[in-house]
């Protein structure tokens, strides 16, 4: 299985790849051509084996197909009818939003999000939607008091001096609480 997607990654940078040229000549003419094939951008790539990650096939292997010269050909067969440009998979992933003690999953229900903040990019703002909207949990919104170093001096040798600053802080959490009007349910996401 590992073969068969290995090689479904290298199909994916090569089908990925795109043609450049640069012309070569007096004046900018282009008496001659130069072209080569270039890498595409890591993301363009992620994002194409995504596509085939959620559209991947699931194997069932059969009983005994172990490491005997038969079993190998069983095994062997299986793959030869799936198209080596398509992912590959034995056992369906976990349901991540739901707790697992056996696979150690704590699930979403409680989890912390991050919402808001100046240094917060892009993919940390959406967070909240991710971990919660996407189990069909809601938001919850709760406010707490931190207590944090603050007003810190250097003091001649060696030490730092600080104070200690109180500050109300508005925290985010999953909850199973009713999800707030015009809210749209989301299917719980079966694959990381």
């Amino acid at each position: 299985m590992n073969l068969h997607n290995n090689e479904a990654g290298r199909k994916a940078v090569k089908g990925t790849m795109k043609r450049t040229c640069k012309c070569h000549g007096v004046s900018g003419s282009c008496t001659t051509q130069t072209c080569w094939l270039q890498l595409p951008e890591f993301r363009e790539v992620g994002a194409h084996l995504k596509e085939k990650y959620h559209a991947a096939l699931k194997v069932d292997l059969l009983q005994g197909a172990g490491n005997s010269a038969a079993g190998r050909g069983a095994i062997a067969d299986t793959f030869r009818s799936i198209s080596t440009r398509e992912l590959v998979h034995l056992e369906d992933s976990p349901d991540y939003c739901l707790e697992n003690k056996t696979l150690g999953l704590l699930g979403t229900e409680g989890r912390e999000c991050l919402r808001r903040g100046r240094s917060l990019g892009r993919w940390e703002r959406r967070s909240c939607r991710r971990l919660c909207g996407d189990c069909g949990l809601a938001v919850e919104e709760r406010r707490a008091e931190t207590v944090s170093s603050c007003n810190c001096k250097f003091h001649w040798c060696c030490a730092v001096r600080c104070e200690q600053c109180r500050r109300r802080v508005t925290k985010y959490f999953c909850s199973r609480a009713e999800r707030p009007r015009g809210g749209a349910a989301h299917k719980p996401s079966r694959k990381p």
